[in-house]
């Protein structure tokens, strides 16, 4: 018996050995069907990166090309005192919409235990938020 349960546990690991090296060793037949797929799906890609190589080049005229707006210095004061009021609530995360399931994680944790909040404030002086 107690040979069995010595040898037990050596017949298994080569039995997996085996079986994972004769799984691998078969050659792999591609079908027809998915290598068209395949290049189309790498013709629609260069096409795709072409069009937006093209269209970024007459659109992007500088590194600055793009700025976001600034939001107006009520929509600024409204989020400082959600923050400072009901940032506990999240308020000031649910009135800029942000996910929902980040502002539920902000409310269980406290605004992580604080430091979320303040990374928070600190967006929302930078207009950053």
């Amino acid at each position: 018996m107690k040979k069995t349960n010595k040898i037990l546990p050596l017949l298994l690991v080569l039995l997996f050995t085996v079986a994972s090296s004769v799984y691998a060793s078969f050659p792999v037949k591609k079908d027809a069907k998915k290598e068209q797929t395949v290049n189309v799906k790498e013709q629609n890609l260069q096409k795709n990166s072409e069009l937006f190589s093209t269209v970024a080049k007459e659109t992007i005229v500088d590194s600055k090309a793009i700025n976001f707006p600034k939001p107006d210095m009520d929509e600024k004061t409204i989020l400082l005192l959600l923050w400072f009021f009901l940032g506990i609530f999240a308020a000031h995360r649910w009135y800029a919409k942000k996910p929902t399931g980040w502002n539920i994680l902000f409310i269980l944790t406290a605004g992580g235990c604080g430091v979320w909040a303040i990374i928070d404030l600190i967006h929302i002086l930078q207009d950053n938020f």
